[in-house]
């Protein structure tokens, strides 16, 4: 029988050792599934389930599309996989990049939303930037729980921080006494459903998230046009008006927070000027080797121009060198 409860959990940096303590406590008839989006690395061997599975009592396994979700079991989004739930079952998907990451917490949080509704229990745990905000935001929207990590007891408090802000959260506590309250709300008769406005953003960005292409979609109906360009594809951003965080997504489906495009674009003016510095160096080089070969021909006159621009272009290089390494990426606003 499908269990009308789920338990989503988002982490990023920090967010294992949390994970250890938190299953830890688990009892072993934990009356829901636990679904878990850990941010990690493409290459990753993937073996969050063996962690987990080792430190708790309830088994662990590695998201695979078709399998059925059981209570009292955990499911772990693989490498470069995000990781979606449908009723009583399991999706993995290969869709675009959310707030630059796959798998990401905010797709597992919005599937989650869709197929239970008020059945869901959102947890976002220790991590940097702001993924599963937005997630957590839908969610609450279609009469799930929040809860949230207490910032000052996460290692990373970034995204308890930007859930907190943007989020009618219902439970804020640290993360030795998220275990007992799991049981407590997992183990409760399901709220009296409210009616909630329907929502055509939140279906066309499930279809992007399990792989469709998002101008098939209906990603055009997210939004107008924005004046920046995805990080990812360069494409131009819509900004998303489906309520909650502030939001963004391209033509090809890449989404973006506020947070992690101020990083993204913070990466891209770094990577932008370590290309000018590497092209003023080169330009040195090569104007150097000209002039050399200008002086075996006897003409002096072109070699020491050569070498004039040569020396410019040095000069330039160490300018740009100096203010890039006193270069500080622009940072989203904390949460206040």
């Amino acid at each position: 029988m499908t269990s009308e409860r789920i338990v989503v959990i988002g982490a990023s940096a920090g967010g294992i050792e949390a994970l250890r303590i938190l299953v830890s406590a688990l009892p072993p008839d934990f009356p829901a599934p636990i679904c878990i989006v850990v941010h990690i690395a493409a290459t990753s061997p993937g073996i969050l389930n063996t962690i987990l599975s080792r430190h708790g009592k309830l088994p662990a396994f590695r998201g695979e599309s078709g399998m059925a979700l059981k209570a009292g079991s955990i499911y772990v989004a693989p490498p470069d996989f995000h990781l979606l739930v449908g009723p009583g079952v399991l999706r993995t998907s290969k869709g675009p990049r959310e707030n630059r990451f796959r798998p990401a917490i905010d797709p597992l949080f919005r599937s989650a939303a869709g197929a239970y509704g008020r059945g869901v229990v959102g947890v976002v745990l220790t991590g940097d930037l702001d993924d599963g905000a937005a997630g957590l935001w839908e969610i609450k929207r279609l009469g799930g729980l929040a809860i949230v990590q207490d910032p000052s007891d996460a290692l990373f408090p970034s995204m308890p921080q930007h859930a907190i802000r943007h989020v009618a959260v219902d439970h804020i506590l640290p993360i030795q006494a998220l275990a007992p309250l799991l049981v407590q709300v997992t183990s409760n008769s399901l709220p009296a459903a409210v009616p909630v406005p329907a929502a055509p953003h939140l279906e066309v960005e499930m279809n992007i998230a399990s792989g469709a292409p998002a101008l098939d979609a209906g990603v055009e109906g997210l939004g107008e046009p924005s004046p920046y360009a995805c990080p990812d594809c360069h494409g131009v951003l819509l900004q998303v008006k489906a309520g909650g965080p502030l939001r963004f997504r391209c033509h090809t489906g890449h989404a973006y927070s506020v947070a992690s495009l101020v990083a993204a674009l913070g990466e891209g003016i770094e990577d932008a000027v370590w290309t000018a510095i590497r092209a003023l160096d080169e330009g040195a080089l090569l104007l150097e080797r000209i002039a050399q070969h200008v002086v075996v021909r006897h003409n002096g006159t072109e070699a020491d121009d050569l070498i004039l621009r040569s020396r410019e272009a040095r000069e330039c290089a160490k300018e740009i060198r100096r203010l890039a390494t006193h270069l500080h990426s622009p940072h989203a606003p904390d949460a206040e």
